[in-house]
């Protein structure tokens, strides 16, 4: 529960039952959710079975000592705000009761104003806390731990290039099949690097029609086109001292990707529907999905810009050639979308970390990320089992045998299909299947593959 919600859940410790009575009153005129109880075990049960924001704990219960009450709450509920209440306040008890954890306290007698206030300001220290944790947990999203580190040799060198390369002020080009986390990887490169505290700004070239792609990148004085009734100062202003990430260069527009060169070469640009020259101080970072040396040769990508762009380049590699790495990214994934979804998830039963490790992952992390978001959402146990994984996820069980009246088409794609996934490269599952890579490659094509 949050303050800003209008609602509180609050815990009252007493043994004096008007006392429970008037803070109850209060508190709940208030809009908030009150269980009174009257002593530490109570208290304890109530600590185990709901979730409390903030607790009101007089220091002397019948026959017990309020104080050693808190660590026990505090270790079902870390994020509790303890209030001492006492009728013999003094510094030293004061003291005592903030190193045991208490978050401030209370003086009898009070008045409700005393402790609407105390509320309050502690409901608004709770929402700060809560702000802070989703902002924590949204970086998780699309920077899972797991996903910068690495047990496969290629992509732990990737990752080490990638931290030097942060440091420096070259133009980077990520290159790999979509889903692989190139955007990821292009934020950590920003938050690596000595422009980390400045703006970092993305721009899907496919995502914006090539005919306003101009505009979004150097913007445009009022009155450039039809609907420009404000100037922009566009995407390479707005990111002044810090990095601009173009993904899917490769789909950007020929007379476009001119403008962009010289902006490289020479930090100057002129926004649509102007004349003057401006400066800006931007570092360039790219990604790609596609073959641009391929590009340059049918023309439909500048040669000169493609060196421009090619300073450092890095092949992010597919998920299904770094399976060490997929149950450890995935127990990322479970942990962020089980605290999202208010579930105690703890991780995979074998049936389903065997359907994650056998499945090619065609649309790499991303494909990950939505299959576990999926099984979280849907699950109802403790471990997310195979039955909860998408379908495509969990191989059928209904494979042919030998002398089932089947066309050979058929019992080749199944077999093809079966290899990829127990196989870390293409090279190898070629090898295994005694065809050369080309041939390989042409039956996937064949059968969707």
């Amino acid at each position: 529960m949050t303050y800003s919600q209008g609602l509180l859940n609050i815990l009252v410790v007493d043994d004096e039952k008007n006392i429970r009575k008037t803070l109850s009153y209060c508190l709940e005129t208030e809009g908030h959710t009150v269980v009174a109880v009257a002593n530490s075990q109570e208290a304890l049960n109530e600590g185990r079975r709901c979730s409390f924001d903030i607790a009101f704990i007089d220091l002397r219960l019948d026959g017990e000592n309020g104080m050693d009450l808190i660590p026990p709450l505090l270790t079902e509920s870390p994020w509790l705000k303890i209030v001492v209440i006492t009728a013999n306040a003094t510094i030293e008890s004061a003291v005592q009761a903030m190193r045991r954890g208490a978050s401030d306290y209370i003086e009898k007698p009070f008045t409700s104003a005393q402790v609407k206030l105390l509320v309050r300001t502690l409901g608004h220290i709770r929402d700060l806390e809560n702000e802070i944790t989703v902002l924590k947990e949204d970086s998780r999203r699309f920077a899972p731990e797991a996903l910068l580190q690495s047990k496969n040799p290629e992509m732990f060198r990737i990752l080490e290039m990638l931290r030097k390369a942060a440091l420096s002020e070259a133009i980077i080009l990520l290159r790999g099949e979509s889903g692989t986390g190139k955007s990821i990887f292009a934020k950590t490169i920003h938050n690596s690097s000595p422009r980390a505290k400045k703006p970092m700004m993305v721009v899907s070239c496919p995502a914006v029609p090539s005919e306003l792609l101009e505009s979004e990148l150097f913007g445009h004085a009022k009155g450039a086109f039809t609907g420009a009734v404000k100037e922009s100062p566009g995407r390479i202003a707005a990111c002044e001292g810090g990095t601009l990430f173009l993904d899917e260069i490769g789909d950007m527009a020929l007379p476009i990707q001119a403008k962009l060169l010289r902006f490289i070469q020479d930090k100057e640009y002129e926004r649509l529907g102007e004349s003057l020259s401006r400066k800006a101080n931007v570092r360039i970072v790219t990604a790609t999905n596609v073959n641009l040396e391929q590009r340059v040769a049918e023309g439909l990508f500048r040669e000169d810009l493609f060196y421009r762009i090619n300073v450092i380049s890095v092949n992010v590699p597919p998920l299904r050639e770094r399976r060490e790495d997929i149950m450890a990214i995935a127990q990322d994934f479970c942990a962020f979308f089980s605290l999202a979804n208010h579930k105690n998830i703890t991780g995979f039963d074998q049936s389903a970390e065997r359907a994650l490790l056998e499945h090619s992952w065609p649309g790499n992390v991303r494909e990950l990320r939505n299959a576990i978001e999926r099984a979280v959402i849907l699950g109802s146990g403790q471990q997310i089992t195979a039955d909860d994984l998408p379908e495509k996820v969990v191989p059928s069980t209904n494979f042919p045998v030998l002398g089932d009246l089947l066309p050979l088409s058929t019992i080749e794609e199944i077999h093809i299909k079966k290899v990829l996934k127990k196989t870390p490269s293409i090279q190898e599952a070629a090898g295994i299947l005694g065809i050369d890579q080309a041939t390989l490659w042409r039956r996937r094509k064949t059968y969707g593959i």
